[in-house]
């Protein structure tokens, strides 16, 4: 299962990427159509953001990830 979730999160952080990059192609266009499509975009990634955010979260409480601390080099 932990690899599962590895390519679902990897597939959302490409997703917001893609989505970044269309907002950034449409703001260096400059007309008044491609405003309302950037703006779309960057809503797109938005979403995408919060929903990997939220599922960070349940896999989180699922047990599937488990976080850990940086742990200090021994001297």
């Amino acid at each position: 299962m932990p690899e599962l979730f590895r390519v679902v999160v990897l597939i959302a952080l490409a997703a917001i990427v893609v989505s970044l990059g269309s907002a950034l192609y449409h703001l260096s266009r400059g007309t008044q159509q491609d405003s309302a499509k950037m703006a779309r975009a960057l809503t797109i990634r938005i979403v995408l953001s919060i929903a990997l955010f939220a599922l960070i979260m349940l896999a989180w409480y699922a047990g599937l990830i488990t976080p850990h601390g940086v742990i200090p080099p021994h001297r």
